[in-house]
């Protein structure tokens, strides 16, 4: 699932969140680990324009100092970074951050990766905004080498050189996975031959199984044959009836109908599903996580 608080956008934040903490993001995290849920994400923003800020909101906790701190009160769950925009920082940055949260996590990372959108954000940190996606691409081979195995990772690329320099701690799993977001014809590219999961940004499901088929005969075509996971991103959930206006979209109703509703995606090719929950306050969020936990999960095998 992804967190609540942790961003605050106006197109999904609900208004309980404005006035709530880290304790409320504890509670949620600590909530989805006893449910079983298989990772929490945070979004990634360092500083948002003044033309953006209505709409997307100026709260953005910073993804690696979150999910360490949650890392620090969970046992199981996984750690996503949904997406972290790896273009505006040096790789051997970023390396050295998210390999420190593998490590203290016990090795839970999911690195989600992405281009990024706000131009006044790139251009802040002298990063070429019109270049945003090549740099990532290169970033994304640059953190593969940096996130392995050696402590002295080799790169001589375009934007990225480093050799003979060492990092430690090594992350604590062998292999970190990369999951790359977005839904542009570039970005799935990047997701079918770079990644080993693709996150969608906005596909409605019947975009899904054509995106997921092109995924897989990128894949095929360039011989890549490991494993691979394709993501979905649900509409707002809520297990029960809706007492008030939610103002938008809502798969709501009893555990069997949302458990139906999150089963079509399986048809699809979809392995993972994020979902995101409808609440008016961080103890019906946690409520809704353990009723989803109990009574809709086990209705999806």
């Amino acid at each position: 699932m992804q967190l609540p608080v942790q961003s605050q956008s106006t197109l999904y934040a609900e208004s309980w969140e404005a006035g709530a903490g880290p304790g409320d993001l504890v509670a949620v995290a600590r909530a989805a680990d006893a449910a079983g849920f298989d990772y929490v994400a945070c979004c990634d923003h360092v500083a948002v324009p003044r033309r953006l800020a209505s709409a997307m909101g100026t709260v953005w906790y910073d993804p690696v100092a979150t999910l360490a701190h949650l890392a620090a009160v969970t046992e199981r769950v996984r750690l996503l970074s949904h997406v972290a925009v790896v273009g505006l920082r040096h790789p051997l940055v970023t390396a050295k951050q998210y390999a420190t949260l593998d490590r203290l996590s016990g090795g839970r990372l999911v690195l989600g990766v992405g281009a990024g959108h706000v131009r006044e954000e790139f251009e802040a940190l002298g990063v070429d905004f019109g270049r945003r996606g090549p740099l990532l691409d290169e970033a994304i081979d640059a953190l593969r080498v940096a996130l392995g195995p050696e402590e002295f990772p080799v790169h001589h690329g375009k934007a990225y050189d480093f050799e003979g320099l060492g990092q430690r701690p090594r992350p604590a799993q062998p292999h970190i996975p990369f999951w790359v977001g977005g839904s542009s014809p570039a970005a799935v590219r990047r997701a079918a031959l770079k990644g080993d999961g693709w996150l969608p940004q906005g596909d409605p499901r019947h975009r899904l199984p054509a995106q997921i088929a092109r995924i897989g005969r990128l894949r095929e075509q360039a011989g890549l044959d490991g494993p691979f996971t394709a993501g979905a991103i649900t509409e707002p959930l809520y297990i029960g009836q809706v007492h008030w206006d939610v103002g938008r979209r809502t798969v709501a109703g009893a555990p069997e109908a949302i458990a139906e509703s999150l089963r079509a995606y399986r048809a699809m090719g979809v392995d993972q599903i994020q979902v995101r929950f409808r609440s008016r306050s961080r103890a019906e969020l946690t409520d809704q996580i353990t009723a989803f936990g109990v009574e809709v999960a086990p209705r999806l095998n």
